[in-house]
């Protein structure tokens, strides 16, 4: 289990505890109200019964801008399925960024995705999600993909169950398309939105403090999400006096 913390501290930049597992964080700046952190894989993952899990914590009025050095892939496998749990807690004003790269999911892979948060009042989460059915030539293998986002009470901000194959495209889901890009942004409503159109991504507002975008394509490059990306993170990382 890979764990990040940041805390306030008294005096000088904040407090950033790591704990390595199959993921390293490595810290590449700090001030008074938060951090910036890298994610860097310490060998090839997933293969067939890797088990890795991210665990971030972001204390009171701190703020996380927290990225992936490179994408991951989940390997084709010999029948045993593989799991990525991630756990994050917000504190009360806390602000994250993850800049998460493409997960690829290649042909023969099997993988449980679990993702759940918890926001307390005032905290706000900027998330970049894309997922990829196979490597350049292939269909894609499977991968069940959990997101479920409370707040300090346990009400629901988000909650999404959703299981995609390569072998089995779901109509209404990815239909011929392999990737799914989504940015969302829960605990703050961007004030920044590209327009919607029909050939742009498609925006969700949410009852709650928060917001989806989401498009579906045959290559990555080719989402139209980046600057949808762009200006939601800086909008937060802006608010919360980072840089």
């Amino acid at each position: 289990m890979t764990r990040i913390s940041i805390l306030r501290a008294e005096r000088g930049p904040v407090r950033v505890a790591i704990t390595p597992g199959l993921l390293q964080a490595r810290t590449i700046e700090r001030h008074a109200t938060g951090a910036q952190v890298a994610l860097v894989a310490g060998g090839a993952t997933l293969v067939g019964g890797d088990h890795l899990g991210v665990d971030v914590h972001v204390g009171a009025r701190c703020t996380l801008d927290l990225e992936d050095v490179g994408g991951m892939v989940a390997y084709p496998t010999d029948g045993r399925r593989s799991r990525f749990d991630v756990r994050i807690r917000l504190d009360r004003g806390a602000t994250l960024v993850w800049r998460a790269h493409p997960f690829v999911i290649a042909a023969g892979a099997a993988v449980d995705r679990d993702m759940t948060a918890t926001l307390d009042d005032g905290a706000a989460l900027c998330l970049r999600e894309t997922l990829v059915l196979g490597r350049t030539g292939e269909r894609g293998g499977q991968i069940r993909n959990r997101l479920h986002v409370r707040d300090a009470e346990a009400s629901p901000l988000h909650l999404e169950d959703l299981e995609l194959s390569g072998d089995s495209p779901a109509a209404g889901v990815l239909g011929p398309h392999r990737v799914l890009d989504s940015v969302i942004q829960l605990g703050r409503r961007p004030a920044a939105t590209a327009e919607d159109g029909p050939a742009g991504p498609v925006m969700l507002h949410l009852d709650a403090p928060g917001a989806i975008a989401r498009t579906v394509a045959d290559a990555t490059h080719r989402t139209g999400l980046d600057g949808v990306f762009a200006q939601w993170s800086e909008e937060l990382l802006t608010d919360a006096g980072f840089g």
